[in-house]
């Protein structure tokens, strides 16, 4: 009986450890690239991801993207398959056809997500920034 009782209180133990921090959080992501662009040309942009869990149990499982209010493209992650790391980027390139709105959104798979990030890429026909 005793050897059950220290089997489950290591079990519990090593589980607690092993899914992340106690103050863990909600994923978020981040969208760097340029605020114009030229009409009909390609931009690449960075999606920095920040989740402060990482393990078998607690990941970031979803980062999503949307162009003009449509899904573009998202990546789906499980427990064997987690992202590099705690932080982590993508990027995506996106063909630029009037003012484009980028939104992205990760999720933690226990907790979810702090919600979208959104940019707008401004066009202009010089290839000129714009501004407002």
């Amino acid at each position: 009986m005793k050897r059950i009782a220290l089997l489950i209180g290591c079990a519990f133990i090593w589980f607690c450890l092993s899914t992340g921090t106690v103050l863990a959080n909600k994923s978020s992501v981040s969208i760097e690239g340029p605020a114009s662009a030229e009409q009909g040309s390609e931009v690449t942009l960075r999606l920095t991801v920040t989740h402060n869990a990482h393990s078998f149990f607690h990941y970031t499982n979803r980062l999503t993207v949307q162009v003009n209010g449509k899904p573009f493209t998202q990546w789906v992650f499980t427990s064997g398959n987690r992202p590099e790391g705690a932080v982590f980027t993508r990027e995506v390139k996106i063909r630029i056809i009037g003012n484009t709105e980028v939104v992205a959104e990760a999720y933690c798979n226990i907790h979810g997500s702090t919600g979208p990030t959104k940019v707008t890429i401004v066009t202009s026909e010089t290839g000129a920034p714009v501004t407002k």
